[in-house]
């Protein structure tokens, strides 16, 4: 089979479990459109009584929640149900089978993820149109900032990617690991400013999250759209995101050789 049909078929495998499942769709669709009102009426309401708070006004304030949980959507699809994460093929021995595939299990990983990454991307565009149209989301100041701004979201995907990586690759080496997942899934969303931007923490919150990859996720790409980082200070923040992305590549292509002499059948 030629290489350039397997990798389709690796990037396909998530995205063909949701458009096959009108239901969880359906379900999908619906609960964004509760979080961005949800959390835009939020924000509004903090900032019913002042005008500007940690430096942003409220439409900032506002388009940063905003894109916040529209990005979460790009790595949201649920492998659960189509017991495809890596914990549960762990689990039930099925992981064996991506080091009996013509393709190396790094090679799918990378091509499965890129695939849930732009089909989520789809999602996350269409959502962004919407709310820009709509006047929740306010567009970008220019066409400069529009531009660094997807640079840094590339790249902040790029981080995010080695990052859910990281978490996965957990599960060679821990047989029951779920709750150290769940914990290291909350403190990713929270460090990298998902749950609330950044700056309305402590300072030494702040200073702490500056050692670890997390803020290079989402806090910098969003940062820099709404105008908290200025476009002065974007080319330190890109050279940080992709020392990052190097750094972490280089970890985890060495946890991946280690994951391999670790491979047994449990269960199933």
């Amino acid at each position: 089979m030629p290489s350039a049909l397997r990798a389709w078929r690796a990037a396909r495998v998530t995205p063909l479990g949701e458009l096959h499942t009108p239901p969880r769709m359906t379900a999908a669709l619906l609960r964004l459109t509760v979080q961005v009102v949800l959390v835009a009426s939020l924000w509004r309401g903090l900032y019913a009584a002042t005008g500007t708070t940690a430096g942003l006004d409220r439409e900032q304030a506002v388009s940063y929640a905003v894109l916040a949980v529209l990005a979460t959507r790009v790595r949201e699809l649920d492998q659960y149900s189509g017991r495809d994460s890596v914990i549960q093929h762990m689990h039930f021995g099925t992981i064996v089978y991506w080091y009996l595939r013509p393709l190396p299990p790094q090679r799918y990983y990378a091509l499965r993820a890129l695939g849930e990454q732009i089909y989520g991307f789809a999602w996350a565009i269409v959502g962004y149109a919407v709310c820009v149209a709509a006047g929740v989301v306010q567009p970008p100041k220019s066409a400069a900032v529009a531009g660094v701004f997807m640079v840094s979201l590339l790249l902040g995907q790029w981080v995010l990617y080695y990052i859910m990586l990281a978490i996965d690759q957990l599960c060679f080496f821990t047989l029951r690991n779920g709750a150290a997942m769940l914990i290291l899934i909350f403190a990713q969303n929270l460090l990298s400013g998902v749950y609330a931007p950044l700056w309305f923490f402590p300072d030494w919150f702040i200073t702490l999250s500056g050692f670890l990859p997390f803020q290079a996720t989402l806090s910098v790409p969003l940062s820099l759209y709404v105008g908290r980082i200025q476009l002065s200070d974007a080319g330190a923040q890109l050279a940080i995101q992709a020392a990052w992305v190097v750094a972490l590549a280089l970890l985890t292509r060495l946890v991946w050789r280690r994951a391999a002499r670790r491979v047994i059948s449990q269960g199933g």
